[in-house]
């Protein structure tokens, strides 16, 4: 499984880095502007930037809802830097822009898949990646889970090569259960994944044997 941290902070993306197993970043005009970074100079220098960091894919959103727009944009983001994945949303011109762009060679992901059939569309379109996202169905009453499995095995089924991104991860469990689940991505913030650091036993019994060798060692 890949995991990609979604933010838009430096800071949090090095530390990532640091750690040893970022495999990519996605960011969207929610994240950007979170960090203060407005104006489209300023946001094309902030994709640079990240891209400068890690090593992996780097999803940068578009802005327009219409064809002619999407591919305008895609146009100046694939500019930035060869890591840029394009970021589309699930609408009918979003899964035309995604088989216009995926014809050229250019990554893709298709963002705010919410059902089966949006997934469907989106890999049939040539997708890179697909990101359903289960803790805003979690909100609503609906089990991201249930979503993640369907998406799995339709693509298993027949193939596809589109992978699926887990987001709106929000908590360790989230994360793991769709490393049970198959996903081939999760993203999600910087603490969901030093959360999987944590475990009791792990400090008792580190502290165990900094105690012992204190004992014998002084």
């Amino acid at each position: 499984m890949k995991f990609f941290i979604d933010t838009a902070n430096l800071s949090e993306i090095r530390e990532a880095y640091e750690l040893g197993v970022l495999d990519g970043v996605t960011t969207n005009p929610s994240l950007m502007a979170k960090e203060g970074i407005t104006g489209k100079a300023k946001i094309m220098a902030h994709y640079k930037a990240i891209c400068d960091i890690v090593d992996g894919d780097v999803s940068a959103e578009v802005i327009s809802t219409d064809f002619q727009g999407m591919i305008k944009e895609a146009d100046e983001l694939i500019e930035i830097d060869e890591k840029i994945v394009v970021k589309v949303p699930m609408i009918k011109d979003g899964v035309k822009a995604i088989k216009h762009l995926s014809d050229r060679g250019i990554k893709t992901n298709c963002t705010l898949v919410f059902s089966a059939g949006q997934a469907l569309l989106a890999a049939k379109a040539g997708a890179t990646y697909v990101s359903p996202f289960i803790g805003r169905l979690d909100d609503v009453s609906m089990d991201g889970m249930d979503l993640i499995e369907q998406i799995v095995t339709i693509y298993q089924n027949y193939g596809y090569t589109t992978e699926v991104l887990a987001a709106s991860v929000r908590h360790s469990i989230h994360l793991l259960k769709c490393a049970e689940l198959g996903a081939d991505v999760v993203t999600c913030p910087l603490s969901v994944i030093t959360s999987l650091l944590k475990h009791p036993l792990t400090d008792i019994g580190l502290e165990k044997f900094l105690s012992d060798y204190k004992k014998g060692n002084q």
